[in-house]
């Protein structure tokens, strides 16, 4: 009679999520359609996905309300913030089925000790890509577009993503992110400035621009480069050896989501390592999630993009939230740029 009765409450559970909906919030193309179709037959959950194209976007639509949304993908160096403003609540990661795939790496981690807030969606690098056939010359430094050469002037996109680009130029003028030396910040300003007459937009999507040939050049992350090169063999991702940026973006469950219980299902769904394959092979990025990389396909496990040279390994910098004070000044920077 147990065993009868626990079935039944499974089938009711499963009817419920049966007919269930799902918002997702999260980065423009970064969402696999096949993963959301597996998602869908499996659960019977009718999924939704909206795209933002940067942390402040995203932050700035869901503090205002009236969103809708349930799961939302911030980068791990904005995450505390969602915290401290209340934006977020805790799922049971810890407490669900497949929290025990998450890689060692990237469970003890120090914006979301324990993953109590958030999952792994995908971790990558901010560098900078370039078409060779434009440009053949060194490609693994910020002068591409911090002080770009001849052929690459006026040729050169700048992806608006405040935090990367201040931080790259903070490790370009030998200082690192988050630092509180005003001079250093006061010299990362200047070079932005300098470089800005130099460039040719301030613009995201540049994966298909780089890919069809009407961008040269452009500070760009390495996912978006590798898929760019699937279509233009001629693009190359560099690694500036002054510095590049590390970073994770992690699914997070919102505080005001309407269908709590579909998300968490997702939250597990994407712990799962074939899953977490689908999206990186998706994406072009690496995933957080042990076991996944043998669904991954061949050519992800040796892309350029993906593993990095081992002489530029150490140049990799992960940055995490700054101080307000800290935000602050690079807030003036980036408001004086946007001019």
């Amino acid at each position: 009679m147990r065993l009868i009765l626990l079935s039944a409450l499974t089938c009711a559970a499963t009817g419920a999520l049966a007919q269930g909906q799902l918002n997702i919030y999260n980065w423009g193309n970064y969402t696999s359609p096949e993963l959301i179709e597996k998602f869908e037959a499996e659960t019977g959950i009718d999924v939704t996905i909206t795209d933002y194209d940067s942390n402040d976007t995203a932050l700035a639509k869901v503090e205002a309300g009236g969103h809708g949304f349930d799961i939302v993908v911030p980068t791990h160096s904005v995450l505390p913030v969602w915290i401290e403003k209340g934006l977020l609540q805790k799922p049971g990661i810890p407490q669900m089925e497949n929290y025990g795939n998450i890689a060692e790496r990237w469970r003890t981690i120090e914006w979301d000790p324990g993953r109590e807030w958030s999952v792994p969606w995908l971790w990558g690098t901010t560098g900078v890509a370039v078409n060779t056939a434009v440009y053949d010359g060194d490609i693994n430094t910020s002068a591409i577009w911090l002080d770009p050469p001849e052929a690459l002037a006026g040729k050169v996109n700048v992806v608006p993503e405040m935090e990367d680009v201040i931080n790259l130029a903070l490790l370009y003028v030998g200082s690192k992110p988050c630092t509180s030396d005003r001079e250093k910040l006061r010299a990362a300003r200047d070079v932005l400035a300098a470089a800005k007459p130099h460039w040719m937009s301030m613009d995201y999507g540049m994966t298909e621009k780089l890919g069809n040939g009407d961008v040269p050049a452009s500070v760009n992350w390495n996912g978006s480069t590798f898929r760019a090169r699937a279509q233009n063999s001629d693009v190359a991702y560099g690694y500036p050896k002054e510095g590049y940026v590390v970073w994770m973006d992690n699914a997070a469950l919102l505080a005001d989501a309407r269908n709590v219980e579909e998300a968490k299902a997702f939250l597990n769904f994407i712990m799962d390592p074939e899953n977490a394959a689908m999206i990186s092979s998706f994406a072009r990025y690496a995933n957080g999630i042990e076991g996944s990389e043998q669904y991954l396909p061949e050519d992800m496990r040796t892309a350029p993009e993906i593993v990095v040279p081992e002489e530029l390994r150490d140049a990799g910098v992960f940055s995490l939230a700054c101080p307000d004070e800290i935000n602050e000044f690079y807030t003036a920077i980036w408001t004086e740029l946007q001019k």
